[in-house]
Formats: C-alpha cells, structure tokens, sequence
C-alpha cells in the first residue's frame, strides 16, 4: 500500500469525522430551539435521532443493483451544481441543486411518498445537507448515496481486483462490480455477462404528499 493511498485513505476518515462532529452539533442547536404552535415538520428530538442514526445510506452495490432491475420506486436526486450534473450523472438522475430543494417547482419530487429517493453529490457533503434539510420537514422515504460519486467510481466503474488471499465473497463482489460497471458502459475484457441496454426511463409522476390539516384551536372568541 502506497504513502500517496494511505495518507488520501486518512483524509477521507478524518472528513467524515469532522461531517459527522457538525451533524450532530446541528441536532444539538435544534434541541435548544423553543417549541412553537406553528412549528411545521419534525421535533427536534426526533430529528436528533435521526441524524445520529446510518439507515439513511444505500451503498453504491445495492444501488447498482436495483438500477441493473431497473427497480421502479427508485427517484435518483443529483444535488450538485448544474456544470457537474450535466458533465455526468447517474442514469435517469434528476437535477435538484442544494439551494432549490424548496423551490415551488421541484419540491414535489422530494415532498412525496411514492418512491425511495436517493441523493447523492461527489462525496456526502451536499447530499447530507439536502438530507437534513428534507428530514427536518419529515419529507419520507429519504436515503444517501454513501460515498457519491467518487465512491461510485472507486466500486462500480474502477473497482479493485481482489488479493488472492481474500474471501469467496470478494471475488464475487468484485465480479458483480466488473459486470456492473460493463452494464453503466464501462469497457470489460475480463467479465463475460449478458448485459441489457440501459434504457431511458420514463419521467417519473409528481405525486404530491397530501399536507396535514391545520388544527383549529379550541375555545376563543
């Protein structure tokens, strides 16, 4: 193992460390927040609890495999800036960037409960804000790429053959990745599979999530 890898292994441990130290500190600061009647979206108790916890990730393996089905409740959001969407993106992928989550026009794609959607950005970093920010609204069905793009590209695209003395289960990851990687169109002379053409898919229907009624306060004038 080279320096130049252990040193980038290092600084990626130490950013995720770092994302995580804010993370938590946003819920603290949410829980000092005073309670108010209008408040809309989840408590801030409850939103504590939900940033501390890891079921919002999807690795880039379980991804690929049910884009491979072509799995029809996934609703793939790129939350990066427009330059880096159209440079490349992942197939069928929507572009929401980080500051129009809450526009009028492409809000109903996260507001809904019809889909899984996944968001993603190169790293987490985009991704994790646009989770939070949809979270503390209680926006469902919400998930991360864990790892974007760059972890994208590291597993599916470029993976890493195996050691020798690694596992059964190794190897068949590593073939299941060289598979996939040939199906998103990736040159492989190593893999013999049958791969089906990515097909474009349909524009996925906005459903709007139906908006809870406002209680009318009792007694009064």
């Amino acid at each position: 193992m080279s320096a130049t890898y252990t040193t980038k292994k290092i600084l990626v441990k130490r950013s995720y460390q770092i994302l995580a130290l804010i993370l938590i500190a946003l819920a603290a600061g949410l829980l000092l927040i005073p309670k108010h009647p209008k408040h809309e979206g989840i408590s801030p108790e409850l939103f504590a609890k939900n940033i501390l916890s890891t079921e919002r990730y999807i690795t880039s393996d379980q991804l690929a495999d049910r884009i491979i089905n072509q799995d029809p409740t996934l609703l793939l959001i790129d939350t990066r800036l427009l330059e880096a969407y159209q440079s490349f993106s992942l197939p069928n992928a929507i572009h929401i960037p980080l500051s129009e989550i809450f526009s009028e026009e492409l809000n109903p794609y996260l507001d809904q409960n019809i889909y899984d959607i996944i968001l993603f950005s190169n790293d987490n970093f985009n991704a994790e804000q646009a989770w939070m920010l949809c979270n503390r609204m209680d926006y469902q069905r919400l998930y991360i790429l864990d790892g974007g793009l760059n972890t994208w590209f590291s597993t599916i695209i470029e993976p890493i053959p195996p050691k020798e003395t690694m596992s059964q289960e190794a190897f068949e990851l590593y073939s299941f990745r060289r598979a996939a990687g040939k199906y998103f169109g990736v040159a492989n002379d190593t893999v013999e599979v049958e791969v089906k053409p990515v097909r474009k898919a349909a524009p996925k229907k906005v459903v709007t999530k139906p908006k809870k009624k406002k209680r009318v306060p009792e007694g009064g004038c």
